[in-house]
């Protein structure tokens, strides 16, 4: 279903609405979600439907998952974290996994961003340019 001009206006006022100082403030989301389900404009669904991508994409975005073959330092979990944030412009909270198929290096995703300097990425393209 394609969603009307008005209702994508409406959702980007209503998530705009739930930023405080460039964050996103989780207790106005409630709200915003309960008082559009309870007065249910003309096109809420849709509204609706927008606004939770919006969420999403935002919650995804303040978000950094950092996977390693091996366990990380401290020192070094604190470097990737104070540089993440420097080029994201924005405090992000980071999750730290131990994924051994990796073989060696890391591997970060931040929203729809991915840097992959893992071995295993690294063999894998190896592979794709000798075939």
């Amino acid at each position: 279903m394609k969603i009307s001009k008005e209702a994508r206006r409406t959702s980007r006022q209503l998530f705009r609405a739930c930023m405080v100082d460039g964050k996103l403030d989780e207790s106005r989301v409630r709200l915003v979600v309960s008082q559009v389900a309870a007065s249910k404009p003309r096109g809420y669904i849709a509204i609706l439907d927008s606004f939770q991508g919006m969420v999403k994409t935002e919650l995804e975005n303040q978000r950094a998952l950092v996977e390693s073959a091996t366990p990380l330092t401290p020192d070094l979990q604190a470097g990737l974290k104070t540089s993440l944030c420097q080029k994201y412009r924005r405090d992000l909270a980071l999750e730290f996994q131990v994924r051994p198929e990796l073989l060696g290096g890391i591997r970060v995703k931040v929203g729809s961003d991915v840097w992959d300097g893992s071995v295993k990425a690294r063999l894998e393209a190896l592979k794709a340019s000798l075939s």
